[in-house]
């Protein structure tokens, strides 16, 4: 039996941010340490910047939100934190998704 390679299902958190936004700063640190201790992809979007509509459109007024997924795309039902949250709920989020 062939065991899956730990990149096929590595976790992916999205981090939406915006700039001034010091809950962000706050939270991307609890993102920042939980990733010295975990392993998986992140992506930054700022829901401010041209070509972000998307995300402006869902986020504009709630960052910081997180997205955690298996996928390689975030979606807007992905799982997810918003405002404040911290090291703690960040694994509990993605112990969640890799159990799913």
């Amino acid at each position: 039996m062939f065991r899956a390679s730990s990149r096929l299902l590595q976790s992916r958190i999205t981090f939406f941010t915006r700039s001034p936004c010091s809950l962000c700063n706050t939270a991307k640190t609890a993102v920042q340490n939980v990733r010295k201790e975990r392993n998986f992809d992140y992506e930054e979007i700022n829901v401010m910047e041209p070509g972000q509509e998307r995300w402006r459109d869902v986020y504009e007024f709630d960052t910081p939100v997180i997205h955690v997924d298996k996928s390689s795309e975030t979606s807007t039902s992905s799982a997810k934190l918003m405002h404040r949250f911290n090291e703690t709920q960040v694994k509990k989020l993605l112990d969640e998704v890799e159990s799913a």
